[in-house]
């Protein structure tokens, strides 16, 4: 009994940390948006985990579902999604 309750416990020690979330930005950015950003998102977005995303130049933040976190668009009030605009 003892080896298996040591077991399970192990392997919650090592699964724990494969749940941090990382930001391709880094942590510190996350939730550092811009006003003019605040100003344009639409209700009902977690605007304390947006992030600009490299990959794309667009905003997305973290929506907690009842099963998982998965990052989405932020997107205006019409829909629209919140990029920075492409340097020519």
């Amino acid at each position: 009994m003892r080896t298996g309750t040591g077991t399970l416990l192990g392997a919650a020690f090592l699964l724990g940390g494969c749940a941090a979330t990382t930001s391709p930005n880094g942590p510190s950015d996350i939730g550092n948006v811009p006003e003019a950003v605040v100003e344009l998102a639409g209700p009902g977005q977690n605007l304390a985990t947006a992030r600009l995303r490299p990959e794309d130049g667009c905003y997305w933040y973290e929506h907690n579902g009842p099963v998982e976190t998965t990052l989405l668009p932020l997107r205006t009030a019409n829909g629209n999604p919140i990029c920075v605009a492409k340097e020519a």
